[in-house]
């Protein structure tokens, strides 16, 4: 937002008075979807550290979040009330400060029509849900990220073998791509099925632009030529990109692996957990990062009933792994353990469920589709039953709701999943009457997500060091 004072000197500074007129844009978000934006900061791991760590940058890190969700609700001309995760300090901290721009600093700017309901922000912390960015991912959008990463919705192909020079960095964007955008929430297995359809689709038009005989069928032929060419590079586009999931998925055993994670978040009883984690630990052809994710999932679910066996996990995997970093997990259960969490993972609410679809189709593209549910599932359920208790998810101030608001707005401070934002996307077309946007200071994957925490510990390690 601009200050007066920057306004007097760009007055000042135009002798010529060449500037005709001055407009502020608010574009400190990035819009992914319709339902779905991130501040992109580069120091996400700042959310999981202590105020006094490293006051200054947790402080910049804080304002970048307020200046942020500030413009979202400026592009969106509304002001909202303002709720906040009890149990996070750093959810309290920007929910008073956005409270007190809104509401103070910059009221008038914020003086938008009332209505009958005011708009909801909800502010909430990745660590009360550590699982959903630790999971394997099935469905399409989901799985691209994880396994090869979306930037901006673009994705870069350049690492992954011969891939021509217009292909290197393509875009995945529903605006852009009307196949992405009736795929992206479809699993894998149905993706190489679709994919096949229109490869076939496109085989029947490049040879009808074969049979070019006459001087009417290549005027025709030039004619069409650009969305010619745009449907080529559609399909090459996912070909090329299924093509290197399918390998990934081979090379990692990822089936198999994600079978494990899902047995794990279902209670499938510690016993048997123990053993096919201690399986995977023992296997050379694991990944470092699949053996971390396990052990991860595991100490999530039995931190507090096999401390014995964790504990040997842990020195199965400082052995195992060349990377680990010893100590990494137990920050994790620091940061993101039962104690710290608001609601119950693992409770009666069936958190992940388990359900096999050996998808018939392309061979390489088999898939294990997991319906697990995101805890922010339930909380947008809680909202539409007007069920999120205050105690838990107090307001900020002297506001209060009355009645179910249209639009709420969700902000995961430490950063979103693409899991999350199907969830968003698929809530918003039941009608329930409210219309929910997802935001955070980051998209995660679990890669991003685990550096995040590699990052926190290694800031707090040498904090320690240095007091």
């Amino acid at each position: 937002m601009l200050k007066d004072t920057q306004i007097h000197i760009l007055a000042d500074s135009d002798e010529q008075e060449v500037v005709q007129q001055v407009q502020e844009f608010y574009a400190d978000f990035v819009a992914n979807e319709p339902y779905h934006f991130t501040l992109n900061i580069p120091s996400n791991h700042l959310y999981m550290l202590p105020a006094v760590v490293d006051p200054s940058s947790l402080q910049l890190f804080s304002d970048q979040v307020v200046d942020g969700i500030a413009a979202v609700f400026l592009a969106l001309k509304r002001r909202p009330v303002i709720r906040y995760q009890r149990t996070s300090d750093i959810a309290k901290r920007i929910a008073q400060a956005t409270a007190k721009l809104m509401y103070q600093q910059e009221s008038g700017l914020f003086d938008f029509r009332r209505t009958e309901v005011s708009p909801l922000l909800l502010i909430i912390d990745r660590r009360d849900d550590p699982v959903t960015p630790l999971l394997n991912q099935w469905t399409y959008q989901a799985m691209v990220h994880e396994l090869i990463g979306i930037h901006d919705n673009k994705v870069d192909l350049r690492n992954i073998g011969k891939v021509p020079k217009d292909q290197q960095e393509v875009v995945l964007s529903s605006e852009q791509d009307a196949f992405f955008k009736s795929n992206m929430y479809e699993n894998f297995g149905d993706i190489g099925m679709n994919i096949k359809r229109m490869v076939d689709d496109f085989q029947q038009v490049a040879k009808s632009n074969q049979n070019i005989q006459t001087i009417e069928d290549m005027a025709k032929f030039v004619e069409n030529y650009p969305e010619y060419k745009k449907m080529h590079g559609n399909v090459s586009k996912h070909v090329t990109i299924v093509t290197e999931m399918s390998k990934i998925v081979q090379e990692r055993k990822l089936m198999l692996v994600s079978e494990t994670e899902q047995e794990l978040a279902c209670n499938s009883g510690q016993g048997a957990a123990f053993e096919a984690v201690t399986n995977f630990l023992n296997n050379e052809s694991t990944s470092d990062i699949d053996r971390l994710r396990l052990v991860m999932l595991y100490a999530l679910r039995y931190e507090k009933e096999s401390p014995v066996q964790l504990m040997q996990l842990f020195n199965k995997l400082a052995s195992q792994s060349a990377k680990y970093k010893p100590g990494l997990v137990q920050f994790f259960l620091k940061q993101a353990g039962v104690d710290r969490r608001t609601g119950d993972l693992y409770g009666n609410r069936d958190f992940l469920n388990i359900a096999r679809n050996m998808a018939r189709g392309l061979k390489g593209v088999e898939n294990v589709y997991t319906q697990h549910q995101p805890l922010l599932f339930h909380t947008m359920e809680s909202i539409i039953k007007g069920r999120l208790r205050d105690v838990d998810y107090p307001f900020v101030g002297n506001h209060f709701q009355q009645g179910r608001p249209q639009d709420v707005v969700i902000f995961i401070v430490g950063g979103t999943t693409y899991e999350e934002s199907r969830s968003v996307a698929l809530q918003n077309t039941t009608n329930s009457g409210i219309r929910f946007i997802l935001g955070g200071s980051a998209i995660l994957n679990s890669k991003r997500f685990l550096k995040d925490m590699e990052e926190a510990r290694r800031t707090a390690k040498y904090s320690t060091s240095v007091v």
